[in-house]
């Protein structure tokens, strides 16, 4: 693909040097449609990032678009903090019908601020004050978001650095396989709970993602899971569940979670909730754990109406039928597995591992700076992919659910050439 170099004046100019994503894609984006981006000179990308799991219908759904254009169109409300609308009712119920009941979960939904950090501050806060403790236990490699309270319970040296003051209140427990296998599971973890001179606070709560999406795809094995909420169960510490990244349906069932047979205390959940990439997040939890005071956590923007149209439309378009959403997303999962699994084999010396779950993959390279390397050639190959991990040393792939397979094939090919012609 020929790029010209595109007009990115006001961005260097006027935007703030904080900006990430553009620097890896360093062109001017104009539309989208499913599992395709165009830029302002109409070179197309096929995107295995779909807004970092934002997007898991794809950009600019048309089932989902229809139902948004109609709301807007009827003059339906757009703003509405936690009032009770039309919108948020028909999500709700959907929500309830869809999701909670077939699955005999029976949790509250509180919606917080629109975005994903928002829902984990406010399921500490919320554990926290359930409890009447302070600490909150996280794992290796972690991430939960950038505001103070998420950034506590985030593995990142660099993000946890830009805080800018200590991070308290949150103490890290290796990830599974973090040790290799030389330890049993949770051995340090009881031994710091059983010992009173260990220093470490009875913790509120446990927080954990079933798949770290930016600690470089590592994969909690089911046993492992279920081993977590034994332990939290024994020493009354409250199990959370970060599903943001890894929930409606990247996995292969709509909670990253139902694999291992747990039922989290609270869940988060955002990114993709709302299925059209607008601003949306839950933090869903128990009924007994509803202690909260009217309004002790609000924000101007947790009423999205917009999102919960789109958030309703999704679940009655991809979610009534469940398993056939599923076996989709494990089809294209091994479509993926059995891709990378031919690239360790030709790349055996490069490469450390693959591992992902239904949507979610990594390929981890032994040059720390070899995944950026693919990433950038990728992108001029007309493939949109990231990296992940604490050196940014794993390539992620994290294609639409709705991706086809010949769409999928093409970008496994353009990923394979680029590994190629970086080596």
């Amino acid at each position: 693909m020929t790029i010209t170099q595109p007009d990115l004046s006001v961005f260097e100019t006027l935007e703030s040097e904080v900006r990430s994503y553009c620097r890896g894609w360093p062109t001017v984006f104009d539309r989208a449609q499913g599992s395709r981006m165009f830029d302002e000179d109409g070179h197309e990308y096929l995107d295995f990032f779909a807004g970092a799991g934002s997007l898991n219908y794809g950009h600019n759904n048309p089932v989902l678009k229809r139902a948004l254009i109609d709301y807007l169109e009827r003059d339906g409300v757009t703003h509405g903090l936690d009032m009770s609308t039309t919108a948020k009712r028909a999500f709700l119920e959907s929500f309830q019908n869809i999701i909670l009941r077939p699955r005999d979960l029976p949790y509250k939904v509180m919606f917080p601020g629109p975005t994903g950090t928002n829902a984990v501050e406010s399921a500490l806060k919320l554990a926290r004050k359930v409890k009447g403790r302070e600490s909150i236990v996280s794992f290796t490699n972690a991430f939960h978001g950038m505001s103070l309270g998420s950034l506590a319970v985030t593995g990142n040296a660099f993000k946890r650095a830009g805080a800018g003051i200590p991070l308290v209140h949150g103490t890290p427990m290796p990830f599974d396989n973090y040790l290799d296998g030389r330890t049993p599971d949770f051995i340090w973890f009881e031994r710091l709970l059983e010992d009173s001179g260990s220093g470490l606070n009875t913790p509120a709560a446990v927080i954990v993602e079933t798949v770290q999406g930016e600690g470089g795809i590592n994969v909690a094995r089911a046993e492992w899971l279920r081993k977590l909420a034994d332990v939290c169960e024994r020493w009354d510490m409250l199990l959370i569940v970060d599903d943001i990244q890894m929930g409606c349906g990247r996995t292969g069932a709509f909670f990253s979670f139902e694999e291992a047979g747990i039922t989290p205390d609270i869940v988060t959940v955002s990114k993709s909730i709302s299925g059209y990439g607008l601003p949306m997040s839950l933090c869903l939890f128990k009924p007994e754990l509803d202690v909260w005071e009217p309004g002790e956590h609000n924000g101007t923007f947790r009423g999205n109406n917009p999102a919960f149209v789109t958030a309703a439309a999704a679940l009655e378009a991809y979610w009534t039928d469940g398993p056939a959403m599923e076996k989709q997303t494990l089809a294209r999962g091994q479509q993926i597995e059995e891709a990378l699994g031919a690239l360790r084999d030709e790349f055996r010396d490069d490469t450390v591992e693959y591992r992902g779950r239904g949507l979610v993959w990594g390929l981890e390279f032994r040059d720390k700076h070899r995944a950026n390397k693919v990433a950038k050639r990728a992108f001029e190959l007309g493939l949109l992919i990231e990296t992940s991990g604490p050196e940014s040393e794993v390539v992620k792939l994290l294609p639409a659910l709705t991706i086809t397979p010949e769409e999928l094939e093409e970008g496994l090919r353009t990923l394979t050439r680029a590994v190629r012609e970086t080596a």
